[in-house]
């Protein structure tokens, strides 16, 4: 059998990951203004974040339009047995609704499933990347799916903001509202439940988050399938912390991923993150 794997932007899966596993990402967009860039296709990590901090406009998103994924999803098709579309948190984005959508447009109809990973970035990518190990070993597309939905569950994810600003402005804070009142100059630390953002913690200084970040990685130790950390703007935190996380998990199942411009319009710079796939 062969199963094409589709996510979306917001998954970060490092440009040269996607390419070994065979993974096609659908671009979000970002909007300044009224001028409207495909994430990471018309504006790069860098572009962006500079752009971020100096524009006075603060950028919004949007999902992909059903004819996105329509394209996509017909492109893949010759050749294909099926294909699984895995994206983030419906409670955060409607973009696996467009997904939905698009797969009853296709011209070239081939099974679809659509799997809710409950969660975004590197912690989807992880869904993903490990549905991606799995379809090559010539799984069938329904079993592929149920097992895609079983991996949900064995992701962890925490996540360091230097502020709660961008995501406050952004509306995709859910259930961690409750801490925008009392923060002042502390550092919060959000993970993701049922599919949306929860308050886990605050710390005083970014030293502090950053054990924090690696305390829940040690913690599971070697149970560790695969593991990321993922960076906004601070690449040398992300390394440094990648190697402390590879005295127990294998350096070649440590990733490290970066914030795009989609969810970066959210959680904005200094954004610094670690999440694993438990062994099932």
């Amino acid at each position: 059998m062969v199963i094409k794997i589709v996510t979306d932007s917001t998954a970060d899966v490092p440009p040269e990951l996607a390419a070994e596993l065979g993974i096609t990402s659908v671009p979000l967009y970002v909007q300044f203004g009224g001028q409207s860039y495909r994430d990471r296709v018309d504006i790069t990590e860098d572009e962006f974040y500079s752009r971020l901090q100096s524009d006075s406009v603060h950028p919004t998103t949007a999902q992909p339009s059903p004819q996105d994924f329509a394209r996509v999803y017909d492109e893949l098709a010759a050749g294909a047995d099926g294909i699984l579309s895995i994206h983030i948190s419906e409670k955060m984005s409607g973009t696996i609704s467009s997904a939905r959508q698009g797969a009853k447009m296709m011209k070239n109809p081939v099974p679809v499933e659509v799997v809710d990973s409950k969660m975004t970035s590197m912690a989807q990518g992880l869904v993903v990347v490990a549905a991606a190990r799995l379809a090559k070993t010539g799984k069938d597309l329904k079993s592929l799916a149920e097992s895609a939905r079983g991996f949900v569950g064995d992701i962890h994810l925490l996540v360091l903001f230097d502020t709660l600003k961008y995501i406050a402005r952004g509306g995709r804070i859910g259930r961690a509202k409750a801490l925008l009142g009392s923060i002042l100059n502390v550092k919060p630390l959000l993970g993701i439940k049922d599919g949306e953002f929860i308050p886990v913690g605050q710390v005083r200084s970014r030293a502090k988050g950053i054990e924090r970040l690696f305390e829940l990685a040690k913690e599971a130790g070697h149970n560790i399938a695969e593991a990321t950390v993922i960076h906004s703007t601070t690449p040398d935190e992300a390394k440094s912390l990648a190697d402390r996380i590879a005295e127990f998990v294998s350096p070649d199942r440590i990733y490290i991923g970066r914030f795009g411009p989609v969810l970066g319009v959210h959680g904005g710079p200094g954004v610094l993150a670690v999440a694993f796939r438990l062994k099932s």
